[in-house]
């Protein structure tokens, strides 16, 4: 049954408030508490255990513990095991729905296709257990065999960040788990609410004990290092921003240890003269507002040829125009609150600074008065490039829109970042788009589409956007070796 508010508050009360490590929720070591704000208007829904250092050695010692164990186990175990907490996750969408609306912020509609699309990653790593394989042959000069098989990485760190609380964490819990690697969970401070049911479910499913292991904490560097310093650690997986995620590479390189990070982006969103402005427009929608921009992969900087620039300004205008912020739990809301004062502020001086350059607002460029976090969806044009809006990663409901008139003019700029997430293109010209998207110094692209995130797709970047791949066929090969045999005849 939907949720709302009151009973979603009711769901909270019942919810476990400490940390879940060795199959069992206990306190912190400290007996700490943080509180968890809500976004739609500042009230603490609830506090949590914040896990101390001493906590986290106690969950890598459990999970060190399970290693061998649980990377014995026959792959379709662990696939079978995926499946029924995908399954249940399925039966409570509702209660996922709500505990990431109050959490995060994002209206109830949102949040189900959050849940529906996190659920996914682990149906998707529970068909890829099974499929795991090595290879034979003949060594090139003849008299031995190569042989390779492969084997899990061992504990993994798994930090997640809030703006998706759930499908950030399945998607890195799905391929540990499927490879045979234990876990340590680290979710963002602001967001533990949505983990802490996925943790009673893979509770109730009996996944064996050190598995599993949950950390919500304020000291996310203090229980990082640590536990990176920590020889029994074999893998650190994090999503966030390039500052924190450079940080724990410096960190990683000391024991060489194996990463993946998914980092910052500063999405172009292309469209040429010949695109098909609805489609275009459309597409805009999706990769702009999904999330009210508070997502890695939203299109930052709008490059249009100047052909068009004027009349697809004035259709995404209509479109923001028609868009309702307001509490997660009205059904007539369609933008939710940024997720604090400091992103707030953050998207303020943005477009603030954009404005003082001589970019022009077509429509927002406020925050909303009132409790909460809300800025009110905004399209500026005629954004120079000397404004920081085009530079930084925006993570808000703002479309920056310059121009262009050539294709490699629009090439050069939407390659001028450090970033290479997301990108997408608009055009009716398959070789243009095609040549385009192979210009584009981007881990993903998204040709006539505004949505580029799938669990079957290999989610990540290139440049300053991070390392390695989550998602897809080449997902779970985050959390595995390969080992080579050489076997004499």
């Amino acid at each position: 049954m939907a949720h709302d508010r009151e009973s979603a508050l009711a769901l909270v009360a019942e919810l476990p408030r400490g940390l879940y490590i060795n199959g069992r929720w206990r306190e912190s070591a400290t007996g700490a508490h943080y509180p968890v704000h809500s976004p739609a208007d500042g009230t603490v829904l609830t506090e949590v255990a914040d896990a101390s250092v001493a906590d986290a050695q106690d969950a890598l010692t459990a999970a060190e513990a399970a290693q061998k164990d649980w990377g014995a186990t026959t792959p379709r175990y662990r696939a079978e095991l995926l499946r029924r907490v995908f399954d249940r996750i399925i039966e409570r969408t509702e209660d996922f729905a709500a505990l990431i609306s109050l959490e995060m912020g994002k209206p109830l509609a949102e949040a189900r296709g959050e849940v529906a699309y996190g659920a996914e990653f682990l149906r998707w790593f529970s068909e890829q257990a099974a499929h795991l394989t090595g290879s034979y042959a003949p060594a090139p000069n003849g008299g031995y065999r190569i042989v390779t098989a492969k084997q899990p990485v061992g504990p993994s760190l798994l930090i997640t960040p809030w703006n998706f609380p759930l499908a950030m964490a399945t998607r890195k819990i799905g391929a540990a788990l499927a490879a045979g690697c234990t876990c340590l969970i680290k979710p963002a401070p602001q967001t533990p609410l949505t983990l802490a049911l996925l943790m009673r479910i893979f509770d109730e499913l009996n996944v064996p004990a050190g598995v599993v292991n949950y950390l919500p904490t304020l000291d996310a560097a203090a229980q990082s290092k640590a536990l990176m310093d920590d020889p029994r650690l074999r893998k650190v997986s994090f999503t966030g921003s390039t500052g924190v995620g450079s940080i724990l590479l410096h960190q990683a390189a000391d024991r060489v240890l194996r990463t993946s990070m998914e980092l910052g982006g500063n999405g172009p969103f292309i469209v040429f003269d010949d695109a098909d402005l609805d489609a275009a427009v459309e597409g805009a929608m999706l990769a702009k507002m999904r999330n009210a921009g508070e997502s890695c992969v939203a299109a930052n900087r709008f490059l249009v040829h100047s052909a068009v620039a004027e009349e697809f300004t004035q259709r995404l205008v209509r479109r923001f125009e028609k868009l309702v912020i307001g509490d997660a739990f009205d059904p007539a809301s369609t933008v939710g609150p940024l997720i604090d004062a400091r992103q707030l502020d953050k998207v303020t001086e943005l477009v603030d600074d954009a404005v003082a350059h001589g970019a022009r607002i077509r429509v927002g460029g406020k925050a909303s008065s009132g409790a909460g976090y809300f800025y009110a969806p905004t399209v500026l044009t005629d954004v120079p490039e000397t404004a920081r809006i085009g530079r930084e990663e925006i993570f808000g409901p703002v479309a920056a829109i310059t121009t262009f008139d050539t294709e490699a003019q629009a090439l050069e700029r939407a390659n001028a970042t450090e970033y290479g997430l997301a990108g997408y293109v608009y055009t009716r010209d398959i070789s243009r788009a095609l040549r385009f998207a192979e210009g584009l110094e981007s881990g993903m692209v998204g040709v006539n589409r505004g949505l580029v995130s799938d669990p079957g797709g290999p989610f990540g970047g290139v440049k300053a956007s991070g390392l390695g791949r989550e998602g897809g066929a080449t997902g779970i090969e985050e959390y595995l070796e390969t080992k080579y045999l050489a076997v004499q005849l």
